[in-house]
């Protein structure tokens, strides 16, 4: 790969020292206000700015993978297109891509898919390289959550505070691995099988895939069951790498501090 294909950009990096500068404040705080009711708000401030910046963070890593690979396996569009520079704005519309799902982040905890690359798959060399380019985006966020938990287990000294964000921030990072893997038509799980399904199969993909991701999304919101196999099979995932559910869950309630 060309040296000068990946340029991250100024974006990038200010996303990156956001989501450190609320790390820095979680772990900054006083940690005993953790087990009384009034939290230290440098706490509940810092896990929150963690939590929404490092979302957006993974979401950026999460499109970039997508892009890396497919330059990798022979679209060297997404080069000229941006896609390489990580700079969230390329892969986002920044009201439906990036607000919403923000939005819906901190009221339901749900990760909801946020960006896209457009890529041309009739320049990508195989049918596994495309299936490759769709789940490169998933795995993603696989490897970050498994960076994260591993760190809050095997990094000594952690402040209690700074456990419990980036714990649940390695929690949003399974539930979005686990929701994009799923292979429903508009999400990344159902591209990765594509390319090996029948053109019949294929063309009724392509008419479900406007409003497939959005029967899903509400099944989860309104079903109990539904949403209770969702999140289960996800901590099981998170359990199975080391995470604590315990940290994670008040990590969560840091982050959602009004409810």
């Amino acid at each position: 790969m060309q040296r000068s294909a990946v340029r991250p950009s100024p974006v990038f990096f200010g996303i990156l020292a956001a989501t450190i500068a609320g790390g820095v404040l979680a772990a900054v705080g006083d940690q005993s206000t953790l087990f009384t009711v009034n939290h230290d708000p440098l706490i509940v401030g810092g896990v929150f700015l963690l939590v929404l910046a490092g979302w957006a963070l993974s979401l950026t890593l999460h499109e970039f993978g997508h892009a890396f690979v497919a330059f990798k396996g022979g679209d060297h569009e997404v080069a000229i297109k941006g896609y390489l520079s990580m700079d969230v704005r390329k892969y986002t519309d920044p009201v439906f891509s990036l607000v919403i799902p923000l939005l819906l982040l901190a009221v339901g905890g749900i990760p909801l898919p946020g960006g896209a690359v457009w890529i041309n798959n009739w320049a990508l060399r195989s049918r596994a390289v495309s299936s490759w380019v769709s789940l490169a985006g998933p795995l993603t966020n696989l490897g970050f959550g498994i960076v994260l938990t591993v760190g809050v287990a095997y990094i000594p000294g952690i402040p209690v505070g700074l456990v419990c964000g980036l714990s649940y921030l390695a929690l949003l990072q399974i539930l979005a691995f686990v929701l994009n893997i799923l292979p429903v038509p508009g999400l990344d799980g159902y591209g990765a099988i594509e390319p090996y399904l029948s053109p019949q199969a294929r063309e009724l993909g392509a008419k479900a895939r406007p409003w497939a991701p959005l029967v899903l999304f509400a099944l989860l919101i309104a079903v109990p069951f539904v949403s209770n196999a969702f999140f289960g099979l996800a901590r099981l995932v998170f359990d199975a790498i080391g995470g604590d559910s315990t940290f994670a869950g008040f990590g969560g309630s840091l982050f959602r501090f009004w409810n």
